[in-house]
């Protein structure tokens, strides 16, 4: 079990430190003049992802999730600068935002983890799709929340019935419907019936991403990431989230981890308390 967690952190590594090579070239973010504020954020990406494998000791991982999580809540209230247009409502940014990439990440993990359970029928792979499940569940409630409360002043209601808002709204009940088919004990066949549901949920995912840049909504586009490769962060900005979806992947995994856990353990004394009772009943 061990190998499959160092599988699924080395493949985190990979990727996320691909996408972030990737953007800070199409920004033109490290490349010279370089400011000292730009050297300590460069520094911050190699020191954090290669924090990543390590953390794979469950106590080091507490105490850099609840660090990054400190500097992240310090950099959002003192350090970032306040929007001038929306004021310092725009703060919740960096929560709503964290949230919902979050959200899709998990989803995703859901959806190769169901098809892995399917594929291989490995009981490993069905605990972290219903384990990512429960934290995706988790996220998208926060997105669903953080979004209402941004969209007050900004919009002058707390609801439309937006694209983009429908459809997380859908998101969450699909996935919602995927934890109802796991409330009873293990069960292969329910198991399966979830597995697919989680494959087929994840449509609902780039569904949301192409809402936001193509539909017309009252749903902002997207700042972080614009047409021709800029941002609509400055430097102070763009640093505090980035800290603060370092802050929300760290608290992710680690309650994965400690879902899975306990998800197994649970699966484990079903077994034992079926064992025990065939040898009551010989």
């Amino acid at each position: 079990m061990k190998k499959l967690w160092a599988i699924l952190y080395s493949s985190f590594i990979v990727v996320a430190y691909s996408s972030f090579i990737v953007v800070a070239l199409s920004l033109n973010y490290f490349w010279p003049p370089m400011s000292l504020e730009q050297l300590f954020f460069r520094l911050f990406l190699v020191a954090a992802f290669s924090l990543i494998y390590p953390c794979m000791n469950r106590i080091f991982h507490a105490i850099v999730m609840y660090a990054v999580m400190t500097t992240a809540i310090f950099l959002v209230f003192i350090y970032a600068p306040t929007e001038k247009m929306q004021g310092v409502v725009q703060k919740i940014f960096y929560f709503h935002v964290s949230s919902a990439i979050t959200m899709f990440f998990a989803f995703f993990v859901v959806c190769v983890a169901s098809i892995m359970y399917l594929w291989k029928n490995s009981d490993w792979w069905d605990v972290v799709a219903l384990s990512a499940a429960e934290i995706g569940v988790i996220f998208c409630t926060l997105v669903l929340i953080t979004g209402p409360i941004w969209a007050r002043p900004i919009w002058g209601t707390w609801w439309s019935w937006d694209p983009t808002l429908t459809l997380t709204l859908v998101l969450w009940l699909i996935y919602v419907a995927y934890l109802m088919l796991r409330i009873e004990v293990h069960d292969p066949k329910r198991a399966r019936f979830a597995a697919i549901l989680g494959i087929v949920g994840f449509v609902d995912v780039p569904l949301i991403r192409w809402s936001v840049e193509k539909w017309r909504t009252l749903h902002p586009k997207p700042v972080l990431m614009q047409e021709g490769g800029t941002t609509g962060l400055t430097p102070a900005m763009l640093l505090t989230f980035l800290v603060c979806l370092w802050a929300f992947f760290l608290l992710f995994f680690y309650l994965l981890r400690e879902r899975a856990s306990v998800a197994q353990s649970r699966h484990a004394l079903e077994v034992l308390r079926h064992e025990i009772d065939e040898i009551l009943i010989g």
